[in-house]
């Protein structure tokens, strides 16, 4: 084997970065904690599973995969094109949202820009930014939220692009319809504007009732804003990953000369198409997240334990500066949930909602853990 540092000849944006680091498996945990009865509440995941009639069309379409993918996804594109009245030249499909993002990335941002983001914004933004080698400029958060009038501030000629998550993950805060409308209007034409709605669906409901923004309309009145939404989530296809983006059809058509010929599968194509159009299983799961947002708040709250009101499909709860060993202690009870440490938020664990069995098992094995 060669001494020769082959690391070192990574770029210098790579050479910093840390890997992503997903949700413990479920596998992983009954390997190393010998746990055989384990539950899943960390990676923000549809606890229903997909839908029977997406699976339906999977089985239907396993006979064609010695086919590649329509690298074009015109089926789905006309799918989405109709279900928001938008040209399907504005669309571009990606492997996750998060595919999305990278993309947008590489075709826009060069090391001499930079991206603003807000504290306690998703993991990805500061990753795709060091990737390129770009300046990252972070804004500090307000009420666990981004600071519109802060980020606006921090605009300058280098800006190129600034994230913002609607509702955010991991904190769940969310912005609304006036305050995001009057942050676009103050943001140059030069600079493009990523509304990450991978959370969408949960948000719009009777919390946020009339005030909750739809990025897609809005960006019907600002060329500049690109909205990426994800099946992964309310749409229970996270292992399928697919997303998507709408946006100008200038902007799209940069993404698509960027973009790898066939990023997502025909499978995952195909799910989507059918997903799109299942809306018995949509209302669902919102129903059943809505009902176990409530439960999990009620719990909390029962228990004297603070939280960030929440407009996801998860809620961070304060518990405590021992909050690693908090869950730690979860695995051994077969509960896997979600340390944010790395979202300078150490006190906290994020949990996504889940079954009514599931979150009244984590419940108890919560308390169980918070009483030894």
């Amino acid at each position: 084997m060669s001494d020769y540092d082959l690391f070192s000849l990574a770029t210098k944006g790579v050479q910093s970065l840390s890997p992503y680091q997903a949700g413990k498996p479920i596998d992983e945990l009954k390997r190393e904690y010998g746990v055989s009865d384990v539950i899943k509440l960390a990676s923000n995941e549809n606890p229903l599973g997909p839908s029977e009639k997406v699976i339906s069309a999977i089985q239907n379409e396993l006979a064609e995969l010695s086919r590649y993918p329509d690298g074009n996804a015109f089926s789905l594109k006309e799918t989405l094109a109709k279900k928001h009245s938008v040209d399907a030249e504005q669309i571009t499909v990606g492997n996750g949202s998060n595919d999305i993002l990278e993309i947008l990335t590489r075709a826009f941002v060069t090391p001499e820009h930079e991206i603003i983001f807000s504290q306690h914004a998703f993991v990805v933004y500061p990753i795709v930014t060091q990737a390129v080698g770009a300046k990252a400029v972070v804004v500090p958060a307000k009420d666990w939220g981004h600071d519109l009038a802060a980020m606006q501030q921090a605009i300058t000629d280098k800006t190129r692009v600034i994230f913002i998550a609607n509702p955010n993950n991991p904190t769940g805060t969310w912005l609304g319809k006036k305050e995001l409308s009057s942050f676009l209007q103050s943001v140059p034409d030069n600079v493009l504007v990523v509304l990450d709605e991978a959370y969408f669906e949960f948000a719009d409901n009777d919390v946020t009732a009339e005030d909750y923004p739809n990025g897609i309309e809005l960006g019907k009145q600002y060329p500049n804003l690109i909205v990426t939404r994800t099946f992964s989530k309310a749409y229970g296809l996270a292992g399928l990953r697919i997303g998507y983006s709408i946006s100008d059809s200038q902007i799209a058509d940069a993404l698509n000369r960027v973009r790898q010929p066939f990023n997502v599968n025909s499978l995952a194509l195909k799910a989507a198409e059918v997903a799109v159009a299942d809306t018995e299983y949509l209302e669902k799961g919102l129903k059943l997240n809505a009902n176990g947002m409530v439960k999990l708040i009620a719990s909390f709250e029962g228990m004297g334990l603070s939280y960030i009101p929440s407009v996801g499909n998860f809620i961070c709860v304060n518990v405590g500066e021992n909050a690693m060993k908090v869950y730690d202690d979860l695995l051994y009870e077969g509960v896997i949930v979600r340390p944010v440490a790395n979202y300078e938020m150490p006190e906290y664990l994020r949990i996504t909602i889940g079954t009514e069995k599931e979150n009244e098992r984590f419940i108890t094995a919560l308390k169980k853990v918070l009483n030894k």
